[in-house]
């Protein structure tokens, strides 16, 4: 027993050193083969579970979250719009035990369903609201807004069976009024990014690499192979572990 307990401790320390080769638990995918180790949703998480919850909702509106606070080597990948269909996703996903939010737009998901929730019924991703047209929300009435995003959940309730709790706006640009309708929708978060990931590159920032508690944007485009290796590369090199971004908001 006492050697056993020696091998996992060594074994942890290579993970906290970023080290790019550490040795996998024979339950997890295997680094070496472009896989990141990473729990199942709920936890438990190789480095302890952080307590964190979403930013209140204050006079009507949502709350915004950026990056996860944390000292705990943990990232979290976010996948948007949803245009097109790589064939390689569910496997690269279900590989990987990523877990990712997938921010979606109906306009995009609207009869490819099935693509969609093989993914969300398959990987433990969790789904985002993402509006139904991906308009620039910033400057629009309250109505529009609301419309935009309530539409965009009540149609992915019908067709993809889970009305979601998390939203993101379309480019990252908001106001007073986009809270607010996000609030009426029955969203209990806004998510934006920390970082992204565009043509297998990731683009930080702050700084020159993932920090613990960033949130990584990526879209569902046909680089999507080459962007999400690239970030499970990435997260290796930078010594973290991607975990579900949704147990981490309460």
């Amino acid at each position: 027993m006492m050697r056993r307990c020696l091998i996992v401790a060594a074994v942890g320390l290579l993970a906290l050193s970023g080290c790019s080769s550490p040795a996998a638990p024979p339950s997890q995918p295997n680094p070496a083969a472009g896989a990141a180790p990473t729990p199942a949703p709920g936890g438990p998480y190789p480095f302890g579970t952080v307590q964190a919850k979403a930013p209140a909702t204050v006079d009507g509106k949502v709350g915004v979250v950026r990056r996860i606070t944390t000292d705990k080597p943990y990232v979290f990948i976010t996948m948007d719009d949803g245009a097109v269909k790589d064939p390689s996703a569910l496997e690269e996903i279900q590989h990987s035990g990523g877990h990712p939010v997938l921010f979606l737009n109906q306009r995009y998901v609207k009869g490819h369903e099935a693509y969609f929730k093989s993914i969300l019924d398959s990987t433990g991703a969790v789904l985002g609201d993402h509006t139904v047209n991906h308009p620039n929300l910033k400057g629009k009435p309250l109505a529009f807004q609301q419309k935009e995003i309530c539409e965009d959940a009540d149609d992915f309730k019908t067709g993809l069976g889970v009305r979601p709790t998390l939203f993101r706006p379309p480019f990252g640009n908001y106001d007073e009024n986009t809270l607010k309708a996000a609030a009426l929708c029955g969203m209990r978060v806004a998510v934006l990014w920390s970082a992204a990931v565009n043509d297998g590159q990731v683009q930080f920032q702050v700084g020159d690499k993932l920090r613990p508690g960033d949130i990584v944007l990526m879209h569902f485009r046909k680089t999507f192979k080459e962007d999400y290796e690239a970030f499970l590369a990435r997260a290796r090199k930078d010594g973290l572990t991607p975990v579900p971004l949704a147990d981490f908001l309460g």
